[in-house]
């Protein structure tokens, strides 16, 4: 379950880096009060812990890849 909140705002994140470099437009600070708004530092923050979370993704096995392993 967490892995998936994780990755929901990783993927938020990656939208709102997207948006900034394509567009120029930060949607976090649009949405929340510009980037010094507490409510966007939060999101940031969670945005940020997230990523770092996800980093643990690539030194877990998948339970999918693992039974398959078993089978085979």
């Amino acid at each position: 379950m967490i892995d998936r909140i994780a990755l929901v705002l990783v993927i938020i994140g990656g939208l709102n880096w997207g948006s900034i470099g394509i567009f120029g437009l930060d949607i976090v600070a649009a949405l929340f009060g510009g980037s010094a708004s507490g409510l966007s530092r939060l999101v940031y923050i969670l945005v940020c812990l997230s990523a770092i979370w996800c980093i643990t993704l690539f030194f877990r096995e998948d339970r999918v890849e693992r039974t398959a392993r078993g089978n085979a």
